[in-house]
C-alpha cells in the first residue's frame, strides 16, 4: 500500500477531544480512547500539502470561494454516486451538525415536530430540542442481526405539527446502507404527509464491498424537491476539525430560506484552510481512500473474527459502511450503569454509550475501528481480558 494506515500517531497533548478528553468523559487517563467519529491516520497528503502552503502565505484573512471551488465536489458525486448536481444547488455549512441545526431552524417553527429514527446519531436530539422542537422516534428494528425501518410505526405517528424528518444514510451507530426500496418508502411517506425531510449523507463514501450508498434525492425528481442532503469531506478524509461541509438544496425556495438563515447567523463564511482542504480532498483524494477502504475493511474483519472467536459473549452487528460497528453486549448480563462501568472501568476502553443513541441502545456499545490495527488490537484484547474477569 503507498499509505501507512499501520503507522501509530501520538494524538495526545495536540488538544484532540478523542485523546485529550479522556479524563474528563471517561474518569481516567489510562482509557484509551474509540469512540468519537474521527480517524487516527494522517489525512490525505495533498491534503496536508495544500495546507502547508496556505499556512506559509502567512496572512490569514477572509477567504473568497472561487467560482471553482465546488467543481470537484460535484464530479465526486456524480463520479461516486451517480449523481448529477446542479452548481445552484450547493451552499455551505460549518460543519453538518451546524447545518442540521441552521435547516431545523430555517424549514421549521417553534413547537413543530421532528421525526427521527433511534438508535441514531445522537448530536440530532439535542439540536433539535435546543431549537424548541419536538422528537417524534420512530425506532429501527433489529432483525436477524440487521436493523430495518418500521414503516408500520412511521404511517401512526406523523401528524399535523410534524414537518420534518431527518434521515442518516448511511445509518450511525447501526451501519447501515439503506436501499432504494427503502428510501423510496421513507420519500413516499414524506411526500403523503408534506414533511420535509433532511439526509444526513456524512457517511456516503465509507461503504464496504457489496453494497452502494444511493443519494436520498436521486431517487425520483419529486423527493428531490422536498430533500436536503448534507455531505462534506470530514469522515470521508478524516478533516472533521476544518468544519467545512456543503448542503445539497435543489429546491429553489428551500434554498433560499437556508442561505437568509446561514446570513442571519453571519456564517456564510468558510474556514481559510477549511476551504483549501475541501477543494483539495475531492480533486486529489481518490488514491488514499481506496486505499483507506481497503484498511478499514480488513480491520472490520479482524475485529469480528476476533469477537467470534474470543469474546463471543458481544455480538457484532455488521456494518455494511462507516468506520463504526454496534456491539451487542446484552448477553454479559450488566444493566446501563454496570456495562458503561465495565467498558471505562474494567477494559479501560472509552466507547460510545449505546443509551445516548436513543431506545434501542440499552446494552449496546459504539467502537470506532478507524484506527491503526495494533491500537485495535489492543482495545480488543482489553475487552477479551476483562470480559474473562467477569464473574
Amino acid at each position: 500500500m503507498t499509505y501507512d494506515f499501520d503507522r501509530v500517531i501520538d494524538r495526545r497533548n495536540t488538544d484532540s477531544i478523542k485523546w485529550d478528553g479522556v479524563q474528563r468523559l471517561f474518569g481516567a487517563r489510562d482509557v484509551l480512547p474509540m469512540w468519537v467519529a474521527d480517524m487516527d491516520f494522517l489525512a490525505p497528503p495533498p491534503v496536508i500539502d495544500a495546507i502547508r502552503r496556505q499556512a506559509d502565505l502567512g496572512i490569514y484573512g477572509y477567504p473568497m470561494r472561487r467560482s471553482s471551488h465546488y467543481e470537484p465536489f460535484m464530479h465526486w458525486v456524480e463520479r461516486h454516486h451517480g449523481w448529477k448536481v446542479n452548481r445552484a444547488w450547493l451552499t455551505y455549512s460549518p460543519g453538518v451538525v451546524a447545518g442540521l441545526s441552521f435547516m431545523i431552524l430555517s424549514l421549521s417553527q417553534p413547537g413543530d415536530k421532528v421525526i427521527v429514527q433511534p438508535p441514531v446519531y445522537y448530536p440530532f436530539f439535542r439540536i433539535i430540542e435546543n431549537n424548541g422542537r419536538r422528537i417524534t422516534m420512530n425506532p429501527l428494528r433489529l432483525e436477524k442481526g440487521r436493523y430495518v425501518m418500521d414503516f408500520d410505526h412511521l404511517e401512526k405517528i406523523a401528524d399535523e405539527d410534524t414537518t420534518l424528518m431527518i434521515l442518516c444514510s448511511p445509518a450511525n451507530p447501526v451501519g447501515r446502507i439503506w436501499e432504494r426500496e427503502e428510501i423510496q418508502k421513507v420519500g413516499d411517506f414524506c411526500l403523503e404527509n408534506n414533511i420535509m425531510l433532511i439526509s444526513d449523507e456524512i457517511h456516503s463514501d465509507l461503504v464496504y464491498p457489496g453494497f452502494k450508498h444511493i443519494p436520498t434525492a436521486t431517487v425520483s425528481e419529486d423527493l428531490a424537491r422536498i430533500t436536503v442532503t448534507c455531505m462534506g469531506p470530514s469522515k470521508t478524509f478524516n478533516l472533521a476539525g476544518l468544519k467545512s461541509s456543503v448542503i445539497i438544496i435543489p429546491d429553489h425556495a428551500l434554498r433560499i430560506l437556508y442561505n437568509k438563515m446561514l446570513r442571519n447567523l453571519a456564517v456564510e463564511m468558510d474556514n481559510v484552510f477549511g476551504q483549501v482542504a475541501f477543494e483539495t480532498a475531492y480533486r486529489d483524494g481518490e488514491d488514499w481512500l481506496r486505499e483507506l477502504l481497503e484498511y478499514l475493511h480488513e480491520n472490520l474483519e479482524f475485529a469480528i473474527r476476533y469477537f467470534e472467536e474470543r469474546i463471543p459473549k458481544i455480538k457484532v452487528i455488521r456494518p455494511e459502511g462507516t468506520y463504526l460497528v454496534w456491539l451487542d453486549c446484552r448477553s454479559l448480563g450488566l444493566d446501563e450503569k454496570g456495562l458503561k462501568d465495565f467498558m471505562t472501568k474494567e477494559a479501560k476502553v472509552g466507547l460510545d454509550d449505546g443509551p445516548i443513541f436513543g431506545p434501542g441502545g440499552r446494552g449496546f456499545q459504539r467502537l470506532n475501528i478507524a484506527c491503526p490495527r495494533a491500537t485495535l488490537e489492543l482495545g480488543l484484547r482489553r475487552i477479551e481480558e476483562a470480559v474473562k474477569a467477569l464473574r
